[in-house]
Order: C-alpha cells, then sequence, then structure tokens
C-alpha cells in the first residue's frame, strides 16, 4: 500500500513537471521584440535609383569630434560637398549603396537595453552626451528634397560571422545582428572618375622632363637639364645619349604607367579670378595679387612674361592625338585623412607626414603635332556615282578620307583638351609622394648604359 501511495505521487510530479515544461517551452513563448524578424529595415525604400544623396558620419577620436563625408546629385552634376563640392563619379556607386542598404534585413535581435550600445559599437557619431567608445557609423540615404529614405547606425562586425554587422535605427534602442554585402566608403579617391589625364600610355610619343627648381627667397630659377625622350618604332631615345647608352625600359614603363593611371588623393580649389584666366591662352592672363599669393603658398610662380613656373619643375607629355600636357610639381603637403584629401587643416600645414605634393596641369592642343594631309586636287569623284570612278577617281577618294580623318582628328583633340583645360582650371590637386616620385625623374634616372 505504501509503496503504491509513492508511485502515485511520483507519477503526478512528473505530470506536474511535464506540465510546466510544456507551458515553459520557447515553442509557446513569442515575444513581441522577435515578431520583426526577417523584415527590412526600411520598407517604402525599395528603387535605388531615388537616391540623390548619401551621407556618412564617423566619429574622429583624434579631434573628439564626428567626421561627415557626403556625396549629392545637385544642379545638374554630382559632387562632394566637403571636398569643395569636386565633381564626384556617383551615380552608379551611390545606386551600389543604396541597393545594399535595400537589402538589409532585421537578422536576431541581440539587444533592447542602451547599455547594450556601447558594446555593439553602434552609439550615434552625432551623440554628444556619450563617450569617445563604442562609436557607429550612421549612414543616411535622401532622395529629392531631402527626403530621409534611410537612416541607420552600424556596429562592429560580428566575430566568426564574416559579413556581419550590429546595426540599429537611430531611434531605436534595439541592436540587430545584419549581413551586409555592402562596403560603404568615405575615402575621397573611392568616390571620383579615377582616370584623370585621360590619356593612353601606347598613345605618348614624346616627353620633356624640365629639371629645375627656384629659390623662393630670390626668384631666380636653377635650370638643371631638360630631357627630350621621343618614341621610334616603340624603343625609347634620349636626347644627347651616347652609343654606348639606352633609356632604362623599366624606369620608362614605370613613368608610362603612372601617366596611364595617375590618381590623386586631395584637391584644392583655385580663386574664381585664377580659374577664369587659366581657361585663356597662357601669356593672356590677368592675375591678381591674391591670386599670386595663392599660387605660392603652393609653389608655383608666374614670371614678368606671363610664364608659369613651379618650384620643382615639370613635366611636358605629347600625345598622337596632338595633345601636350604639362604637369608642374609645387609645395610638399603636410598631414593625413581629410588634411590632405579636403585641406581641413591647412592652417596647420608644417604638421604631419610629407607624404604628398600639389600637382598643377594643364593642356595645350598643337595641330603640328597632326600632319596635315594633302587634298586630292582633282575632286570631280564626288559628283560621279561610284559606277564611273576612275583609278585616279579611287586614289582621289583614298586621299580625301584620309583628309576628312585629320580634320576629325583635329576637331576631337581640340575639344579634348578645352574639356580637360575646363576640369583642371578649378583646382590643384594633390598627388602622392608614390606617384611623384615616379614622374619626376631626372637624365641619370633614365639614361643607364648598355
Amino acid at each position: 500500500m505504501l509503496e503504491t501511495r509513492k508511485t502515485v505521487i511520483y507519477i503526478a510530479a512528473a505530470a506536474v513537471l511535464a506540465l510546466v515544461a510544456y507551458l515553459m517551452s520557447p515553442g509557446k513563448i513569442t515575444s513581441d521584440a522577435f515578431l520583426d524578424q526577417g523584415e527590412a529595415f526600411f520598407p517604402d525604400f525599395t528603387d535605388p535609383n531615388t537616391a540623390t544623396t548619401l551621407e556618412v558620419i564617423e566619429y574622429d577620436e583624434a579631434t573628439a569630434a564626428a567626421r561627415p563625408f557626403k556625396v549629392t546629385f545637385q544642379n545638374g552634376r554630382w559632387t562632394i560637398p566637403s571636398h569643395h563640392d569636386y565633381p564626384a563619379d556617383g551615380k552608379e556607386q551611390l545606386a551600389k549603396t543604396a541597393a545594399g542598404v535595400i537589402d538589409i534585413e532585421k537578422g536576431d535581435l541581440r539587444s533592447d537595453n542602451v547599455a547594450d550600445h556601447e558594446l555593439f559599437g553602434v552609439i550615434d557619431p552625432l551623440d554628444e552626451t556619450a563617450g569617445s567608445a563604442g562609436r557607429g557609423q550612421r549612414v543616411t540615404i535622401k532622395g529629392e528634397n531631402d527626403q530621409v529614405l534611410a537612416d541607420l547606425i552600424v556596429g562592429k562586425p560580428l566575430e566568426n560571422r564574416e559579413g556581419y554587422r550590429f546595426v540599429r535605427l537611430p531611434d531605436d534602442k534595439r541592436v540587430y545582428s545584419c549581413r551586409m554585402d555592402i562596403e560603404i566608403s568615405t575615402r575621397f579617391e573611392d568616390w571620383i572618375e579615377t582616370d584623370l589625364l585621360k590619356v593612353r600610355k601606347h598613345r605618348i610619343d614624346k616627353l620633356v622632363l624640365k629639371d629645375y627648381s627656384i629659390d623662393e627667397r630670390t626668384r631666380q630659377v636653377k635650370q638643371r637639364d631638360n630631357v627630350l625622350l621621343t618614341k621610334v618604332d616603340d624603343t625609347w631615345r634620349a636626347d644627347k645619349m651616347s652609343s654606348n647608352q639606352r633609356v632604362d625600359s623599366t624606369r620608362m614603363d614605370t613613368l608610362l604607367n603612372t601617366l596611364d593611371s595617375l590618381m590623386i588623393v586631395g584637391v584644392r580649389t583655385k580663386p574664381a579670378g585664377l580659374s577664369a584666366s587659366l581657361k585663356k591662352a597662357e601669356g593672356q592672363q590677368t592675375i591678381s595679387q591674391s591670386d599670386l599669393i595663392s599660387l605660392q603658398s603652393r609653389g608655383f610662380f608666374f614670371t614678368r612674361d606671363g610664364k608659369l613656373l613651379s618650384n620643382e619643375g615639370e613635366l611636358e607629355v605629347y600625345t598622337k592625338d596632338g595633345l601636350k600636357y604639362i604637369l608642374r610639381y609645387g609645395e610638399v603637403v603636410y598631414g593625413r585623412g581629410e588634411a590632405v584629401s579636403a585641406g581641413t587643416a591647412e592652417t596647420q600645414q608644417q604638421e604631419g607626414p610629407a607624404e604628398n605634393r600639389y600637382l598643377f596641369i594643364t593642356t595645350e592642343f598643337d595641330r603640328s603635332l597632326l600632319p596635315e594631309p594633302k587634298l586630292p586636287k582633282d575632286r570631280s569623284f564626288l559628283e560621279k556615282p561610284d559606277s564611273l570612278w576612275t583609278e585616279a577617281d579611287k586614289e582621289n577618294r583614298v586621299k580625301q578620307d584620309a583628309y576628312n580623318r585629320w580634320e576629325r582628328k583635329v576637331e576631337e583633340g581640340q575639344k579634348l583638351s578645352d574639356d580637360l583645360n575646363t576640369r583642371f582650371a578649378d583646382w590643384y590637386y594633390v598627388i602622392s609622394s608614390d606617384s611623384y616620385e615616379k614622374l619626376h625623374l631626372t637624365r641619370r634616372d633614365l639614361v643607364v648604359a648598355k
């Protein structure tokens, strides 16, 4: 009888525990916090092509301040406001970034406690009350009339889960782990036209290295050498080269490749008056005192006869298209980050590493570089049907076609030069020291013994 009572008690206890376990099972407890898992953060934002502005704000611990980077479409063109409204190659990249933001879904809920925001790195970089640790990257996408299409804070990456980041909305305390297939860049060089000179190395057939410097105290030019390099049958030769010398093909290839793919790391605006003057032919400029100060502060000087010189010489590049590029090397640019790319710390120009240099670019179109073919003396074939052409007519037609091609080349070359000068006239460019060293060569660098 006692054993029977014990058995009944055990069975009853087991039933109670089973009931409790059943009631407490996860399948039976549904929290409102998990109901939005798998949903899009911005369900109304579905077309990436409606995006006209991307703003990314990061926190700079060195300055203890938020650092914004913005790309926007205004007045019919893409620009980068943080970099003096420099033209951006932004439409395709912004659409790609916007499409990536559209695809972000709410993943696992990691926390709805504000105290955890620092741990996950999702503190708003604009929060003036928080410390410097745990700040995230705030990404805002807008459409026409500054309508906010998306606004989120991207935090730290998840350990052992490649492609996942912690994410939250600025006005929401919940933190999610989300898969992100985009890398949102705030690097200036990632948003601009990368083909600066629009020249191809196989089109370059002559170079002139003007090796000189300017004594900034006395304003005297120290002329050291001029090196003329010409390409004949795919072989480069230098002037004043003896029979037992040759042009170093490795150095030459490096120079040509650098011209072909020259990239800038920063820009500064030229004064409006200077830009307008530079769009005129050299020697016809009207330069104000403030323009001269702007030029000289960056290592460029006008002579009394209107010729522009630079304190570290220049490089002339001639192409088969009739274009002549002039690259003038100016002063060293100090600093890192936006101090280089946008000049935010130009009041402290002597601080930071000297890893970059100013570059001043102009072009000219020289028709003499495109020899003019002779027109046929007899052009009567133009009034005949093809079936009645004589052999002489056919030869004249070949000459006429060659002349027409020459006219098109002249027209295209002049237009390219005008377009490039319009683009170059507004800007001082900044190039890396690495690019400068590959371009700024001397006779001793290029002419070697066979």
